[in-house]
């Protein structure tokens, strides 16, 4: 199914204009079909952007309130969990910089595993962080990355390519921040969020909270 500006713009409206007041957030917002340049990684129908005084709240921690708030809508509005990877919020160019941000995390770790030839453990991210790390690697030759884990604990690790794939880290404790970033506990690992689907070009209206 292709989702489009016309088609979502009541329905989120619906739901994020009156959170955004209540909330006293300064945002805006405008629903976009952009064409993204990692189609492979994250290639959604519809994006919704934000701006406004209050959006470097949405990128702390990693986009936390972003990405939470992305999900609260897409429950909201009743969309097929297929189907989330189609939608995507963004502010700032946030998912575009992540992606890179992860390429270059996963070719340092490559490098360190190559060179030590000890596996290297990703934090935990989520399903298209991981596939971020997995594509960026995919060509390498003399070592492999698999997901490990299950749950919101699944992490990517780097194994050399003749070597089995070792468990999964320890959960951290209860209430331990771990990060949505994908931080390794030594460097050079980061991580995120991610995405996939299809996408046009072409804006739309914003609509929003205070702020518009």
């Amino acid at each position: 199914m292709k989702y489009t500006v016309d088609s979502l713009e009541p329905k989120l409206e619906q739901f994020l204009t009156p959170l955004l007041r209540h909330a006293g957030l300064e945002l805006s917002y405008t629903l976009k079909a952009i064409e993204n340049p990692h189609p492979e990684v994250e290639n959604p129908d519809v994006t919704v952007v934000f701006s406004g005084p209050d959006v470097d709240l949405l990128l702390e921690n990693r986009a936390e309130l972003l990405l939470a708030l992305e999900h609260l809508a897409m429950e909201a509005i009743r969309l097929p969990a297929e189907d989330h990877s189609l939608i995507s919020f963004d502010a700032n160019d946030y998912r575009l910089l992540r992606v890179e941000e992860l390429r270059m995390s996963a070719l340092a770790a490559a490098e360190k595993v190559k060179r030590t030839r000890v596996p290297f453990h990703f934090n935990p991210m989520s399903s298209r962080e991981r596939r971020v790390i997995h594509l960026a690697l995919r060509d390498e030759k003399d070592l492999r990355s698999e997901s490990v884990g299950v749950g919101p604990a699944r992490a990517v690790v780097i194994v050399p390519a003749d070597m089995p794939t070792p468990p999964a880290p320890p959960a951290p404790p209860r209430g331990s921040y771990r990060g949505r970033d994908g931080d390794h506990r030594s460097e050079p690992g980061r991580g995120g969020r991610g995405r996939d689907g299809h996408s046009r070009g072409g804006a739309n209206r914003p609509r929003g909270g205070r702020g518009r």
